[in-house]
């Protein structure tokens, strides 16, 4: 028969794992914040471009700014995630270095089959479809501008 397990037996199961409910707060109170600053940072870009600018740093560009805060931020959080959340900071090394072995395969098939798809046409193939709305855009383009209308027609779908 199983005994139940008293307060004590779950305080020390989560001492001897540091997940009580304090630290799942503390993670998600340090996901808004990052929340916050990547939301922010496309904002405040060309501000600190300029004034980077103004101090004598010339290297730091608006764009590299909103690239650091989306995209950094967001490889930090989803670590902050898989660690915490999914417990990987607690699973056997092997866990982990399957999930990492995965985004690399990830990786290289998205880096070998995007010059391919991101073309209208390649050695033996052409994307006839995406060649016709290219074709149908343009003129509805041209149209407009022949008829002073702002924009072309709206896109039939």
């Amino acid at each position: 028969m199983d005994t139940p397990l008293t307060k004590t037996d779950i305080e020390e199961e989560q001492h001897h794992h540091g997940h009580g409910p304090r630290h799942y707060v503390n993670i998600w109170f340090w996901l808004l914040v990052l929340l916050a600053v990547s939301v922010i940072g496309p904002f405040v870009g060309p501000s600190i471009e300029s004034a980077s600018k103004s101090v004598g740093i010339v290297f730091i560009e608006a764009w590299m700014v909103t690239l650091l805060t989306a995209f950094g931020i967001a490889i930090y959080k989803a670590y902050l995630v898989a660690a915490n959340f999914m417990h990987l900071n607690i699973e056997k090394r092997y866990v982990t270095y399957m999930l990492l072995t995965m985004l690399i395969f990830m990786l290289l098939l998205f880096a070998g089959v995007s010059p391919d798809v991101m073309k209208h046409e390649g050695v033996q193939w052409r994307n006839v479809a995406a060649e016709v709305e290219v074709q149908r855009g343009l003129e509805e383009t041209e149209e407009a501008e022949e008829t002073g209308r702002d924009h072309p027609v709206e896109p039939v779908y």
